[in-house]
């Protein structure tokens, strides 16, 4: 039996520690959620309308932008419980500033948080490369229609089952674009600044893509 040395050991426990600059800056990104989402949910009907004239499901394309802080924060953080810190915090926000949907907002970022976060915990909190960042945004996503579809406060629990698994498919497709993708590019972009200098995503922009 290999063992694993003691300061090994110490140094992955300690990598999995929050300290203080990574609370306050997923604080910050759970914030500027919070605004993406009351601007995402005020535009909403304008996509929604259109699009619900075509197939009422194709809404579902448009919930990736509930989604951003959750994926990016994980990809900045790269700290278990990020995700699932900045979804509902921005959650939170979007509540505060006054939103339609009132307090199941909460649920549905808990919810689209854990669906990101369970993606990130399945590869022990060690990958953060394009594929994983899009399955992250595709399990927000997923969350996200099962919330819609399934809750008692879900707006289109009337759907017929067909429907249903439509909605939770354009969803699904929308995290993993819009917050995944989206959310891998930002990430990229900030590593090249050099503003993440204190996090291990400050070489994002040289990591591989795929591997």
């Amino acid at each position: 039996m290999t063992e694993v040395p003691a300061t090994a050991s110490k140094a992955a426990r300690t990598g999995y520690h929050w300290r203080v600059v990574d609370i306050v800056v997923a604080a910050l990104i759970a914030v500027a959620g919070g605004v993406i989402f009351w601007a995402w949910s005020q535009g909403a009907h304008l996509v929604s309308a259109p699009l619900n004239a075509i197939y009422p499901p194709l809404t579902g394309l448009y919930a990736g932008g509930w989604m951003i802080p959750a994926v990016l924060g994980m990809l900045i953080i790269r700290k278990p419980g990020a995700a699932l810190f900045c979804e509902t915090v921005a959650a939170t926000g979007e509540l505060i500033m006054g939103s339609q949907y009132g307090t199941t907002v909460l649920i549905s970022g808990l919810l689209q948080g854990l669906g990101a976060e369970l993606v990130f915990a399945a590869f022990v909190y060690r990958k953060f490369n394009l594929p994983v960042s899009l399955l992250a945004g595709a399990g927000a996503g997923l969350f996200c229609g099962l919330n819609d579809s399934f809750a008692p406060w879900g707006w289109n629990i009337a759907y017929e089952a067909g429907d249903k698994l439509a909605y939770i498919v354009f969803t699904a497709v929308s995290g993993a674009i819009i917050a995944g993708a989206l959310s891998w590019i930002a990430t990229r972009g900030l590593a090249r600044t050099g503003v993440l200098s204190s996090f291990a995503s400050r070489r994002a922009a040289s990591e591989p893509v795929f591997s």
